[in-house]
């Protein structure tokens, strides 16, 4: 990094479909290589630890609740509720880290992305909180784009 400043993980913008879209919280961004055990016949002193396919989590979208619905929440219900029925429509969704001028530093695009989960947070007479709804996305894979300030990192 040239002028040695790091990105803060609060200024961030989700694009779905070519729209922006505003969350409190993404998390789920990981990538794991799962790992496979293979006992040697005859040699009882270590396993051999084999690497098999990579895995991740669910991506998981909070928001305070919008009253108007948005095509996101559009696409939750169109993918949920009419289950097996039709198609499951998947979208790639990104996730831009931005930096305090508002650039970007870091794409994170996640390919074939459908929702498995919609929920929104408890309601309690006893608080004054905002109503948060979570989006829980699966998808097939995720890539960090290389023309960001930070790719290189991830490559």
């Amino acid at each position: 990094m040239a002028n040695n400043t790091y990105p803060v993980g609060f200024y961030f913008e989700l694009s779905f479909k070519g729209e922006d879209a505003a969350f409190q919280e993404v998390s789920g961004i990981s990538k794991e290589l799962s790992m496979e055990e293979v006992v040697c016949g005859g040699e009882n002193r270590f396993k051999y630890r084999l690497p098999t396919v990579s895995t991740s989590q669910n991506l998981v979208l909070k928001r305070a609740l919008v009253p108007d619905g948005s095509e996101l929440v559009d696409w939750c219900a169109s993918c949920i509720d009419e289950g097996l029925a039709n198609p499951i429509t998947t979208h790639d969704v990104s996730v831009n880290l931005l930096s305090a001028d508002g650039s970007l530093c870091v794409k994170w695009t996640f390919y074939n992305a459908y929702p498995v989960k919609y929920s929104v947070s408890d309601l309690k007479s006893q608080e004054n909180s905002l109503v948060i709804e979570s989006i829980e996305l699966a998808y097939t894979y995720f890539a960090v784009s290389p023309d960001t300030m930070f790719g290189n990192l991830f490559d």
